[in-house]
């Protein structure tokens, strides 16, 4: 079959989105520089746009693309040598490692993920402030350009940029390795890689902007993450647990919001759109994380969302079970947030009566009183107490806290029900 150059052009652009971040991660690790394999990624997709309508595409077309980049930062370090020393110079191109894969194509998907996992552990390094590696995780690992992260997090871009610059300088000043940790460490910087790795998927799945509400690369980078943990510690009860978490908020996005981008809540989601197959394997996941006895916050978060998922409609939902796995969680994470989770599931057992109690002691304490899911929860139970006016007066707290589009809109809709509600009463 001919081979157009538009075909060529096609495979390029898809080599690029789909494995351009992988391809950088190895040329982190050969360079020893984010900003030197940057730009050697750009330079080795510029080469292969120039070359391979003439050549053809090479049989192995990642490690050519690696090779290239490798070549064109030692051709550029020397390039610039004038305005360094000749020895600094030579002595950093002799440095940069001297590997041109060759290795069959399951072989190459393995070094790149490697090295994908290598640079997830350098960005979420302790040495960095927690901003630090969520900035750089998502800037290096997942491609967002400086302006779309300080979209999501309401930051100036020029203050996240500077966030990221001070990040990557750290790592060089520091010489901190492009590795994942050896056995003694692994256990102390899994926690920050988990948690960097579930915000990941939350400001896809659920964004801080509301420009990013259905962001699913994030969220796809995030599980693909997680999956490549799984392989370095595949018994591992919170990496487990952290997966199927993800999964099973996953398997709902297609049923959280309408045709016109309007959250759905829970039990008015049309189950038939959940996805079966994400269903299935994080609910095995998380049954799996329990067993091993040794799981943690990650782990319980997945059976209370499995326990959900397993529900054929919201009257269906086990809440009894769902309470009992709150106050677990409480035991190992004595949150607020976790805390009004706990007192909504009574509120769904008991009635809004009970959960309501607790909501409103919950709302004495200052963090919760600008959390606006809190009032969220209170003014639903209220509606559901017919208590409208005051229903309606937390809505509007709960809508004076939120900045997300489609979170402001259902907000504003049940501020209009319980409107029409009260007008005829």
């Amino acid at each position: 079959m001919h081979i157009t150059n538009h075909d060529i052009t096609l495979t390029i652009d898809q080599l690029y989105r789909q494995s351009s971040r992988q391809l950088f991660a190895t040329l982190v690790r050969l360079l020893g520089d984010f900003d030197l394999a940057e730009e050697a990624l750009h330079e080795a997709f510029r080469a292969a746009i120039e070359k391979w309508p003439r050549q053809g595409i090479p049989e192995n077309p990642h490690a050519w693309l690696v090779s290239a980049g490798r070549f064109k930062a030692i051709d550029g370090i020397r390039r610039n040598q004038r305005f360094t020393a000749w020895d600094e110079a030579e002595e950093q191109a002799e440095n940069i490692a001297d590997e041109t894969p060759t290795w069959d194509v399951l072989q190459e998907q393995i070094m790149l993920e490697d090295d994908a996992l290598r640079l997830v552990f350098t960005c979420c390094h302790p040495s960095l402030a927690f901003d630090a590696q969520v900035a750089l995780t998502l800037r290096e690992v997942c491609g967002l350009t400086t302006e779309e992260i300080a979209s999501a997090f309401l930051l100036p871009a020029p203050t996240l940029a500077q966030r990221i610059v001070r990040a990557k300088s750290k790592i060089r000043d520091a010489r901190i390795p492009y590795q994942v940790p050896d056995a003694t460490e692994l256990p102390a910087r899994l926690s920050s890689v988990l948690r960097v790795i579930y915000l990941v998927f939350n400001e896809g799945y659920s964004a801080s902007s509301g420009d990013m509400l259905t962001r699913g690369d994030l969220s796809n980078e995030a599980i693909r993450l997680a999956r490549l943990l799984r392989e370095l510690l595949p018994d591992q009860a919170e990496i487990m647990g952290l997966l199927a978490l993800m999964l099973l908020h996953e398997s709902r996005r297609a049923a959280r919001v309408n045709l016109q981008n309007d959250l759905v809540p829970l039990d008015e989601q049309d189950r038939s759109l959940w996805n079966a197959e994400l269903i299935a394997e994080g609910c095995a996941l998380a049954e799996q994380a329990l067993r091993t006895r040794q799981f943690g916050t990650y782990s319980l978060q997945a059976a209370i969302s499995a326990v959900h998922a397993e529900a054929s409609t919201s009257a269906d939902t086990d809440w009894l079970q769902i309470v009992g796995l709150y106050d677990a969680l409480f035991r190992l994470e004595p949150s607020s947030i976790v805390a009004l989770n706990h007192a909504v599931a009574i509120a769904m057992r008991d009635g809004p009566a009970a959960g309501l109690a607790l909501v409103n002691d919950l709302l004495q304490e200052e963090s919760l009183q600008k959390y606006h899911l809190a009032h969220a929860a209170q003014a639903d139970m209220y509606r559901r107490l017919a208590r409208y006016q005051e229903a309606q007066f937390a809505y509007e707290q709960a809508l004076a806290l939120t900045k997300q589009g489609a979170e402001q809109r259902f907000l504003q809709k049940r501020i209009a029900e319980m409107c029409g509600l009260l007008a005829e009463n």
